[in-house]
């Protein structure tokens, strides 16, 4: 990435709120915003109901437990694509990694697109209310999620290729359920000067899968947006 490109991808950053968090109490329109490589969002709305079918049964309705220092998953994301294998340590972000294994085992993700691709920076998905295959919503997709937020954590890993972490608005405490894949090591930088983003996991598999869905994408907020067909967990 040349100097001038990590320049505008840090002040795209600062300049804009900040990443693609959504759920229904912190939103994030990335249609409305500008199209940067940095992941953007609206400032959060009230909490808002979910609507009556959108949300799946038995999951949670506000901040799950966190995981333990020692906790480790195995999340596998099965997409017509391939198959992206996830490891999530709850060493890393105790909250958002109970948080979003919790939504995971619910089914929250099941059927969800990867609704916003930047290549080289990152694509994604998790809005499980205007994000469900095949029923997208292309005019809200991005700034749905479940009916709470979680609190912010520090950020104590290093971002690159095959990194996980979860979406968020400029606002304190937005996370919802929405997450990214970083696809390339050269965002790095824009990422590091937010460094907002809670780090969840790391893909140990399938970022062949990853790099077809961004390859797949015919724009930022693509018009055949790839599912995740299921989200399952596994305890090594």
């Amino acid at each position: 990435m040349t100097r001038h490109r990590s320049a505008r991808l840090a002040v795209a950053l600062l300049a804009i709120p900040v990443l693609l968090a959504a759920c229904t109490g912190g939103s994030s329109t990335p249609t409305a915003a500008p199209v940067t490589a940095a992941p953007s969002a609206a400032p959060p709305a009230a909490p808002t109901p979910v609507a009556a079918g959108a949300y799946p049964d038995g999951c949670p309705t506000a901040q799950p437990a966190a995981l333990t220092a020692d906790d480790v998953r195995n999340v596998t994301i099965k997409t017509d694509k391939g198959d992206i294998v996830v490891e999530i340590k709850g060493a890393l972000s105790p909250i958002a990694t109970g948080n979003f294994v919790a939504l995971a085992e619910c089914g929250y993700y099941d059927g969800v697109v990867f609704h916003r691709v930047v290549p080289g920076f990152v694509i994604q998905g998790g809005d499980g209310i205007y994000g469900r295959s095949p029923n997208v919503d292309p005019s809200q997709v991005g700034t749905g999620g479940p009916p709470y937020t979680i609190q912010d954590e520090p950020v104590t890993a290093t971002y690159g290729r095959a990194v996980v972490a979860m979406a968020r608005t400029a606002a304190p405490n937005s996370v919802g359920s929405q997450f990214f894949i970083v696809l390339t090591d050269e965002a790095r930088a824009p990422l590091a000067d937010a460094n907002t983003y809670q780090i969840i996991g790391t893909v140990t598999s399938g970022m062949e899968a990853v790099d077809a869905i961004a390859a797949a994408a015919d724009q930022e907020i693509p018009t055949n947006p790839v599912p995740m067909t299921s989200v399952t967990v596994a305890t090594p």
